[in-house]
């Protein structure tokens, strides 16, 4: 056996820069498929983070009628007395925070334009709104008295060219469907670096947002962060209740949750087509080598070798390309990774509903998905030597000696 991979290691030398050109496209192509899977993955645990941190939490309680899509005020679909659910809640050693939400749809109008935006009602000093405080780029941040301040996102402030300080005034339903206008003081602009949620979503105190609403001591939803992402069902089949609904993070993201499983296919279809074009760039050079040397292997059969060996013969000189250029592909691509890791790509308003995309993704490369490309490129490099080999079993060896 070790005279097998010898020769297998020889017969490489003979033809270099081919074989550096089969070498290379191996890495080349896993290289590619790192750098891919870790962008992918990158941004699907940024959407998902973002989503949790912004918008649903790893849990919600809610009323059992309350459909987030209608923002409804009506108190039968608001959750009551939301300040004493919170209070038993953070008693729970599993939840981080909580906090009471409501939501209303509501109307920007400043001077001649007007936008459509959510109002949310938050509690300024709930460990839940952290993405907010510390996201803010202008002004300050709300305190829970005031009545007349809120705080909008910077991609809103600079569509409407409004700064801190400035006025604007705002419509908004109410409980009893009527709507309410007031005019309000931009006390700070903040990012949080989701320009779609950021250029449609202002805040404002909990206790104001209920005065303007019409909704004293009711709100839409309890916001819950968790201390461990996978403790959500545990704590959701704890919190069940007849009067509320419990709804998880994965429950609220079932657009992303279908779109994860689908990049989960696309990316392997995707595997299999870059590493396919390499299996042929394989093939040509295992052929090529089966066309020089079909007088070699004719001598080789003639004095005793079999069919069988070689055939193992070709497959020891696809392993030491496999192995060759899946050390120089990762060489190749760990630093490339390591790069958009740190400092990620921008993409800007990527433009989707449904899902928060940030503007900039980071790379993210787990040892899973690492190894399972190296096993796929070293399968695909030995399958891709097969038909050569077989090929060079057959020959006859006195129609070699005569090639």
């Amino acid at each position: 056996m070790l005279q097998l991979f010898k020769m297998a290691y020889r017969n490489l030398g003979r033809n270099r820069r081919r074989t550096f050109f089969s070498v290379l496209a191996v890495a080349v192509a896993l290289a590619l498929l790192l750098m891919i899977a870790a962008i992918l993955e990158g941004e699907m645990r940024g959407a998902i983070d973002l989503s949790i941190r912004l918008h649903t939490g790893h849990l919600q309680i809610r009323a059992k009628s309350y459909e987030e899509e209608k923002l409804s005020l009506a108190w039968d679909d608001l959750v009551e007395n939301p300040e004493q659910i919170v209070t038993q809640l953070e008693a729970l050693e599993e939840v981080k925070a909580a906090a009471p939400r409501l939501n209303a749809s509501g109307i920007i109008a400043t001077r001649d334009e007007s936008v459509g935006v959510q109002v949310i009602g938050i509690d300024p000093l709930s460990e839940t709104n952290e993405p907010f405080y510390q996201g803010m780029v202008a002004g300050e941040y709300l305190t829970p008295d005031d009545r007349e301040g809120v705080i909008i996102g910077l991609p809103l402030a600079e569509k409407l060219d409004l700064k801190v300080g400035d006025t604007i005034n705002l419509l908004v339903n109410t409980s009893n469907g009527d709507v309410d206008e007031q005019l309000f003081t931009i006390r700070g602009l903040y990012s949080t670096g989701t320009p779609g949620y950021d250029k449609s979503t202002i805040f404002m105190p909990l206790a104001k947002a209920q005065t303007f609403t019409r909704t004293e001591g009711h709100a839409s939803l309890i916001f819950i962060l968790l201390n461990d992402i996978d403790q959500t069902d545990a704590v959701a089949a704890a919190l069940q209740s007849s009067q509320y609904k419990i709804e998880t993070w994965r429950e609220m993201n079932k657009l992303f949750v279908q779109m994860t499983g689908f990049a989960n296919v696309y990316m392997a279809f995707l595997n299999l087509i870059v590493l396919g074009v390499t299996a042929t760039v394989i093939t040509n050079t295992l052929l090529m080598a089966v066309f020089e040397r079909t007088r070699e292997m004719g001598i080789l059969t003639a004095i005793g070798m079999k069919g069988r060996q070689l055939i193992a013969l070709f497959m020891a000189e696809a392993g030491f390309l496999a192995v060759g250029g899946i050390i120089f592909g990762l060489l190749l691509g760990w630093p490339l990774v390591a790069y958009y890791t740190k400092y990620g790509i921008y993409f800007g308003d990527m433009g989707m509903t449904g899902i928060i995309f940030g503007d900039t993704i980071y790379a993210h490369l787990t040892v899973s998905d690492t190894v399972i490309l190296i096993i796929m490129a070293f399968v695909i490099t030995l399958l891709a030597a097969l038909y050569p080999a077989i090929v060079a079993s057959r020959l006859e060896p006195v129609e070699a000696l005569h090639s």
